[in-house]
């Protein structure tokens, strides 16, 4: 047994440290001679002699390779370009086993500049004055059209657009913020303003255009002169967008050009039928950008006749196209609607990037796509987490229940820590995103995790937030500030790709092949019949499962505590945590697709939760970066610390529910005892934690500044949530004056029968100031345009603009 012992011991030492193979058997072999066993020792010679020696491997590799090539699982079309699309980035490391932290660390800092921060102080701010979301969603159902011209004069529909066409050309960083503060305000415009700026016309042809396409759209386009919309959705395929119905068959016809007038005759182009729907902006749209399945079964353009799904450009008063009509999105009033067309000739030309593209269209979506649900969505989410976190931070310290704030009560401090650090968490990890974005990344695995991971965070958000605030954000009307949000969560966490769908099958599904060091190459080589490629690869993926083994036993059974942190203070126990479950996913990854195989395409729930550690392993890291961008300010020390927390406990579980579910039970047992030695090692934020964020929080001061920075902060008390701030600082102002008062009714001193009277009676009897007086009447004042909720006429139509004059007690 000694000899064992050593043997596992020195030999796991080495590969802890991932040292070549040879390296790892000779030194296994060394403990077992120390260890006195000349039989122990023959094991590691001969796993040495089987791995290492290129004469052996050759009698064996064939075997594997065949065996390889029959279990890997064939991809569609449509798969193998999602598989393609985008870079590896910092994912990459994490799917590594060791994360190389240096690198996080020398990640620039996403910035403004000087023209982007002027944009935001200035247009982004009046844009933000002009709306109302009662207003918009209850009255007009549409922004107003001051907006809608505001909007285009000033570049809103163009910030992705490059200067040379007439944009502004902003960096995704500034993109985001400009989206993430107008939705604090309004997220009927904020949609309004993103769509164009995501995946749509713009950014295809950015990317793809002809020059001819480029040099006419683009200019009008950043100006407003054209609105856009993309139609992709048809009723009968949503996540399946290989499966779309709508077709166009190459032909030869005629059409009159809509923008000159000129009338052409027996043009080759492609007759067109869609019905299309859930598509934004498409009411109003001008041009269309439109994706169809593309077939020329007359061979017009050479032998192949399914050509694929392809995108087109339409203006939408070209004959035959239909728009005009509208959804109506929950808690929205964003023109949304569908389009359809029957037989409708468009020339080739059309086609983005010409006829050379056309069949190109699904690769061209899924690589924009990577890049646009980086910004939008999880900007979105980030405006929610904002609102939630000032509002609740600064209504959880003015209302008050039983003489306390409510924020004093421990519910309530729980619920309003997890608003917090949520937040956090959502800028946070899309701040990251973003800088991969603007050094010319394209991360598509971290693009479906924020999409899940801040779209679900921002749904946890709101309803902690309305659960904090009770009745005051049940009642619909101006002054309540949550329910548009919460409205339209829905919206959020369909589009984009379904959060089921994404969950399931995109953050790890895409990721285990992308962004594993070495299974796509095996994947590669098999396609191609390359066996000496396979060879090569595969001898490395062996060596990548080895250390992973001594790795993740090591720092599971040290919970990482002795491993390295890239810096030292309060962040180095998370990066410690995050270097024993980055190396147990990396095992976890490798063993679950050797037992599964191909079918682990389909284990949806295996899936998702090994999509969720790794996603967990992200948001954990874009915190610690987030924290020291900032500046490691000592004010969001605790709320640093539950992010972080909780994001390791999350992968925790999520790794728990993997050995739970693992088909192989006495693998998964070997596994548990692998990743897991000691047991469920990393807890939950605890409740100490959390009442500190809270209180941190309900200051109102630099930590809550910082984490809503973004957040468009009306200055009028007339305005529901312009009245917070001063509330908020005079509830605080007038708290020893109301302890007193407290002490004077408790003392049977006053003996008025109303709140108001007896404050009055205070004053007469000389018990407080005239000073403390003023201080708790306004307070008071305050407080009461804080909790009041609207009333209407018996139809709900008129809502009482003087409800806070009603005062009767």
């Amino acid at each position: 047994m000694l000899s064992l012992g050593l043997m596992l011991l020195l030999g796991g030492i080495a590969a802890y440290f991932r040292a070549k193979g040879w390296i790892i058997a000779l030194a296994a072999f060394i403990g077992a001679l120390i260890g006195g066993s000349v039989w122990w020792a023959l094991l590691p010679l001969v796993a040495g002699v089987v791995c290492c020696l290129p004469f052996v491997q050759s009698l064996y590799m064939p075997t594997v390779f065949g065996l390889f090539k029959k279990v890997t699982p064939p991809m569609s079309e449509t798969e193998q370009d999602a598989i393609n699309a985008g870079t590896v980035w910092w994912d990459g490391e994490l799917f590594s086993g060791k994360p190389d932290y240096q690198k996080l660390l020398n990640y620039p800092h996403p910035q403004l500049t000087a023209e982007e921060q002027a944009f935001i102080d200035g247009p982004v701010e009046e844009l933000c004055n002009m709306l109302n979301d009662w207003q918009i969603n209850h009255e007009l159902k549409d922004l107003p059209q001051e907006a809608w011209d505001f909007i285009k004069q000033h570049g809103f529909l163009g910030m992705i657009i490059k200067k040379q066409y007439g944009g502004l050309e902003f960096s995704n960083y500034a993109h985001a913020k400009v989206v993430t503060k107008i939705a604090t305000r309004c997220g009927s415009a904020a949609v309004t303003v993103m769509v164009p700026n995501s995946l749509g016309p713009g950014e295809l042809l950015q990317h793809y255009g002809t020059e001819d396409q480029k040099n006419f759209y683009l200019p009008r386009l950043a100006k407003g002169e054209d609105i856009p919309c993309f139609a992709l959705t048809s009723p009968s395929a949503g996540s399946d967008a290989g499966g779309i119905p709508d077709f166009g068959v190459v032909t030869r016809g005629s059409y009159t050009d809509p923008h000159t007038g000129v009338r052409h005759e027996d043009v080759l182009g492609v007759r067109v039928s869609w019905e299309k729907r859930w598509i934004t902006l498409a009411p109003v749209a001008t041009v269309l950008g439109l994706a169809f399945k593309m077939f020329d079964p007359d061979g017009l353009l050479g032998d192949k006749k399914e050509i694929g799904i392809t995108c087109a450009l339409v203006p939408t008063h070209h004959e035959g196209v239909q728009i005009g009509r509208r959804h109506w999105p929950s808690g929205s009033a964003f023109m949304n609607g569908p389009t359809w067309g029957a037989d409708v000739f468009i020339p080739l030309e059309w086609i983005i990037g010409g006829v050379d593209f056309a069949g190109r269209g699904w690769q061209m979506l899924v690589e924009c796509l990577s890049v646009g649900r980086c910004i939008s969505l999880p900007a979105n989410s980030v405006a929610a987490g904002m609102v939630s976190s000032y509002t609740t931070s600064l209504y959880a310290r003015i209302r008050d229940q039983f003489g306390l704030p409510i924020g004093k009560f421990e519910g309530v401090d729980e619920a309003l820590a997890r608003i917090i650090a949520n937040t956090y968490q959502m800028e946070a990890s899309q701040d990251l995103a973003l800088t991969g974005l603007d050094v010319g990344e394209k991360p598509s695995v971290i693009s479906a995790m924020l999409k899940y991971h801040n779209t679900e965070r921002m749904r946890k958000t709101l309803n902690d937030a309305m659960d904090i605030h009770g009745g005051r954000t049940v009642v619909q009307g101006p002054r309540n500030y949550l329910v548009p949000a919460y409205q339209a969560i829905p919206i959020a966490i369909t589009v984009e790709g379904a959060n089921i769908l994404t969950r399931s099958l995109m953050i790890f599904g895409q990721g285990a092949i992308r962004s594993h060091p070495y299974v796509l190459r095996e994947m590669m080589a098999a396609t191609n019949n390359d066996a000496a490629s396979f060879k090569q690869v595969f001898g490395q993926h062996v060596h990548f499962v080895i250390t992973n083994v001594a790795r993740s036993f090591w720092l599971g059974l040290t919970n990482g505590c002795l491993s390295r942190a890239p810096q030292r203070g309060v962040t180095a126990p998370y990066y410690k945590q995050m270097n024993r479950l980055a190396a147990n996913f990396a095992l976890l990854t490798d063993m679950c697709m050797f037992s599964l195989g191909g079918s682990l395409k389909f284990r949806e729930k295996l899936s998702a939760r090994l999509g969720d550690i790794v996603a967990n392993l992200y948001i954990c890291s874009a915190v610690l970066k987030r924290f020291e961008r900032d500046g490691s300010p000592k004010a969001d020390v605790a709320i640093m610390q539950y992010a972080a927390q909780q994001a390791l406990y999350d992968a925790q579980v999520a790794m728990d529910g993997v050995l739970k579910n693992l088909p192989n039970r006495p693998l998964a047992w070997l596994l548990r005892g692998l990743t897991m030695p000691t047991g469920h090692a990393i807890k939950a934020p605890s409740d100490k934690l959390g009442t500190q964020v809270a209180n941190e929080a309900m200051k109102g001061e630099e930590a809550l500044e910082r984490l809503t920075r973004f957040m468009f902060k009306p200055s009028e008390e007339s305005d529901p949530v312009g009245v917070l701030a001063p509330a908020h600082k005079a509830v605080i102002a007038a708290a020893d004056a109301e302890k007193k008062l407290r002490k004077l009714e408790r003392n049977d001193q006053l003996s008025a029968p109303s709140p108001n009277l007896r404050l009055e009676q205070a004053l007469q009897l000389s018990l407080i100031t005239q000073d403390e007086f003023d201080l708790i009447n306004k307070a008071r004042g305050l407080k009461r345009q804080v909790i009041m909720v609207d009333d209407f006429d018996m139809q709900l139509e008129q809502h009482d603009d003087k409800l806070l004059e009603r005062h009767i007690f």
